[in-house]
């Protein structure tokens, strides 16, 4: 047995919580490999919205296990708010949610130096979403972060001090306001230590391997999207962690030999939150319709997202450096009443035409759109591919030949059962 890998295509907001969701009865195990609370993963069942930060999106499938792995970041008093709701929908998180003890954790502080490096960049922000990743991922590379496992040690608190001191003394560099505060963040972190240490603690590495050697189907989680990539994504505007297929390895503790499926996931359109290049971004009513229509707004920060038309030039380069065999095309209804709809096929880049991906920031990129004509019509009630407009399957066509990839499941709404699986 093989693990299938489930990630983001684009800038991350493709619709991950929802597929995951959808998918998970085939599975007996859903695993979260990177990331922290700058996730926000939104599924939609029973006409309710929710929002899951660190929490894997299967955990609404009492049967099925869960498991945060030693590649994601914890913040305890997040998780705690997110374990709080689930209880009150009426789940027992701690009967199918196991986590990994190298999983890092990050401290109070880290969210404060995250706001003080921000505010530093002054108009070169990378568009944080100050939850204290970045920082947290330093510690844990520079090998001082402290760990889930740590919490446990009788030398935990004299740990967490000293760290905290270094941290003290990086925010007064910063010229940070801290003192105010601190002491209430620091209350309410360690009440919400005490809720995690209900929870199983795991060598994600062990337990998963012990799975898939006993035939038990393992489903690996995402988090942000391919193009946020610490190393392939468009630097310096990504995220701290290694958010294409090859993380699912080191996020977890597999070897690669035990890849299966990678299910690609991509809106039928792109947006992006915060700063960065984003080569077919509409700054007129088009972007504004498609924002509006699709509810683009940041589950984790509530911030506008940019929109803008699909970008095939770095949906290809996401496919190939993660190996995708299967893409799940999310957010189509969105675009029901376009008259035209654009596809971004190439670029033009110092009037020379590429379809490569540029990860340089500095590029001055311009887009060449090639038109489609719009479906126009209401598809959210549709459950069968055969039923959908001819416009519609016309574009899913182009995307899988321009790709070699096949569209296998298409979201044609929120809700866990406006899906189509082909």
């Amino acid at each position: 047995m093989n693990i299938d890998i489930l990630l983001g295509l684009q800038w991350g907001d493709e619709g991950k919580g929802k597929v995951v969701d959808v998918l998970t009865p085939k599975y007996d195990v859903v695993a979260r490999f990177q990331g922290g609370p700058n996730a926000g993963h939104s599924l939609e069942f029973n006409g309710i919205k929710h929002v899951l930060h660190i929490i894997p999106s299967g955990i609404f499938h009492r049967e099925k296990i869960n498991i945060i792995g030693n590649g994601v970041v914890i913040d305890p008093a997040i998780f705690e708010e997110e374990i709080k709701a689930l209880e009150k929908m009426g789940l027992t998180p701690t009967d199918n949610l196991w986590i990994s003890k190298k999983a890092h954790l990050i401290l109070p502080t880290h969210r404060l130096l995250d706001a003080a490096q921000e505010s530093k960049k002054g108009k070169n922000k990378i568009g944080s979403t100050l939850k204290g990743i970045g920082p947290t991922y330093t510690d844990k590379t520079a090998r001082h972060g402290l760990r889930v496992g740590d919490i446990l040690s009788e030398d935990f608190q004299e740990r967490y001090n000293n760290l905290v001191a270094t941290h003290k003394l990086m925010l007064k560099m910063y010229g940070f306001e801290y003192e105010e505060v601190l002491p209430k963040m620091e209350l309410n972190y360690f009440e919400a230590l005490n809720t995690i240490k209900k929870f199983k603690f795991i060598d994600s590495e062990y337990e998963i391997d012990d799975f898939l050697n006993n035939e038990r189907s393992v489903l690996a989680e995402g988090a942000q999207g391919t193009l946020l990539d610490l190393e392939f994504g468009s630097y310096p505007f990504v995220t701290s962690s290694n958010t294409i297929a090859a993380g699912a390895f080191s996020g977890l503790g597999l070897a690669p030999r035990r890849c299966g499926k990678v299910v690609g996931i991509v809106k039928a359109y792109c947006t992006r939150v915060g700063a960065g290049p984003f080569p077919t971004e509409l700054f007129d009513a088009t972007g504004e319709t498609l924002r509006t229509q699709g509810n683009e707004f940041g589950a984790t920060t509530g911030r506008p997202r940019r929109c803008g038309w699909l970008d095939l030039v770095a949906l290809k380069y996401a496919i190939m450096v993660n190996g995708v065999t299967e893409i799940a095309l999310t957010k189509a209804d969105v675009m029901s009443n376009f008259e035209t709809i654009n596809i971004c096929t190439a670029y033009k880049v110092n009037g020379e035409i590429t379809t490569r991906f540029i990860n340089d920031s500095n590029a001055q990129i311009e887009p060449v759109l090639t038109p489609f004509k719009g479906w126009q019509q209401d598809i959210s009630n549709i459950r069968n591919y055969d039923e959908l407009p001819p416009e519609f399957k016309m574009y899913i066509q182009y995307i899988e030949k321009e790709t070699n990839t096949k569209i296998s499941i298409v979201s044609v709404g929120p809700d866990r059962e406006a899906t189509i699986v082909r």
